[in-house]
């Protein structure tokens, strides 16, 4: 008797905005390794800080929601803020992340030995914990009360671009990202003196697109990063505006959404800059390559600033529009950052192609020579093209 054979799955490949899209334009190559090969990076700086700011501000808002008495700011680092840090800390640990030293003093005052800190006087407010202090002092107040949804996971589906079929793997693709808050405004009943509204009308674009609502409600999506405001001339600056852009069209295929106006990028590195934060502020100043510009004294803070000195002191409206980045929602420019990431996963699978056809890893999948991702990177001895150029290529 004939058996029939069972056809093979329809499996749609899934890709998220952060883990897949962002990793793969920042480098081809160190994607395959650590997102689709499984490999973590040796030093997680970015990733640990990420994970970290972004699970503080949210345990930061349960507090301030069910606890009254945190409704007053600004919140002392030591206990209420130092409390969640270390909160978050052991949970980033049991996953297997630990703080990069002289970033984050996990120690309390019972603990006599220097550790990695400068002294015994634990505990230390180093870096991470400066920020996550501006972070809530800075926003908290102003956002906490705007929130709707927090950690809200969107899911859609879309054409697989330059779908061939019997070589392409699919001819569909899922998206998938998950927006940091959501928050919802009735206009009628708007919070006054709120930063964070001062600053959506300020813009003219967004401004206009809430002068034409039917309804006096709508929608505005934040996006928390650990790390300073690119420059203009930057990639990442016009990837962050898609991936906003694209959160803004996976928000309206929920039935209960209302319309979305702006996106919000909060660059919580600009609140407290590290040395390297003011060499390259420094440079894109020089440059005028940042839409941020600084004046009086802080421009003359900026231009003074020696290398391998304290940062200097910066006021707190500039830090303030460093941290914030406006971007308008209307559907030509969520158009537009849909057929770019179309392309993104198009260039994806045309190497994940390439790898199943036998090429080898490096051939299949290109790197992107930029400095600050090739010297923390882990493959940099042997990739094909990293930059600077002292790295030989040796054998893995």
């Amino acid at each position: 008797m004939p058996l029939s054979v069972r056809e093979q799955p329809y499996k749609i490949p899934e890709y998220s905005l952060t883990g897949d899209l962002l990793a793969y334009l920042t480098c081809g190559l160190q994607y395959r390794y650590h997102n689709r090969g499984s490999l973590p990076p040796s030093t997680p700086v970015q990733l640990w800080f990420g994970e970290f700011i972004h699970a503080v501000m949210e345990e930061a808002y349960l507090e301030w929601q069910q606890n009254q008495q945190r409704r007053r700011f600004p919140w002392s680092w030591d206990p209420e803020i130092r409390d969640i840090e270390l909160q978050i800390n052991r949970r980033l640990r049991a996953r297997g992340l630990n703080p990069p030293p002289w970033l984050f003093c996990p120690y309390d005052s019972s603990f006599t030995r220097q550790g990695w800190c400068p002294n015994v006087n634990h505990p230390h407010q180093l870096i991470a914990s400066q920020r996550t202090e501006a972070a809530i002092n800075t926003w908290g107040q102003h956002l906490f009360p705007l929130i709707d949804e927090a950690e809200v996971r969107l899911k859609g589906i879309r054409d697989m671009l330059n779908y061939r079929p019997g070589v392409s793997r699919c001819n569909y693709y899922g998206i998938t990202g998950v927006i940091d808050v959501i928050s919802s405004v009735d206009l009628q009943n708007a919070p006054s003196g709120n930063l964070i509204l001062h600053y959506i009308s300020q813009n003219p674009e967004v401004q206009e697109i809430i002068n034409n609502l039917a309804s006096p409600e709508y929608e505005i999506i934040i996006d928390y990063k650990g790390m300073r405001r690119p420059p203009t001339n930057d990639p990442t600056w016009q990837h962050h505006e898609w991936q906003i852009l694209t959160y803004a069209w996976l928000r309206a295929q929920q039935h209960q959404s209302r319309p979305i106006v702006a996106g919000i990028i909060f660059y919580l590195n600009e609140l407290a800059l590290s040395q390297e934060d003011i060499r390259r502020l420094q440079k894109d100043v020089r440059n005028n390559s940042t839409d941020i510009m600084p004046q009086g004294l802080d421009s003359q803070a900026i231009q003074n600033w020696r290398r391998n000195t304290t940062p200097p002191t910066l006021s707190r409206p500039f830090k303030e529009q460093r941290s914030i980045k406006i971007i308008s929602v209307d559907d030509i420019h969520v158009q537009n950052s849909l057929q770019a990431f179309d392309n993104v996963v198009g260039n994806i699978e045309s190497c994940v192609l390439f790898e199943m056809a036998g090429r080898s890893i490096t051939s299949s999948w290109n790197p992107n020579p930029i400095e600050r991702n090739c010297t923390a990177c882990d493959f940099k001895t042997f990739c094909p093209n990293p930059a600077p150029r002292q790295y030989h290529p040796t054998v893995p």
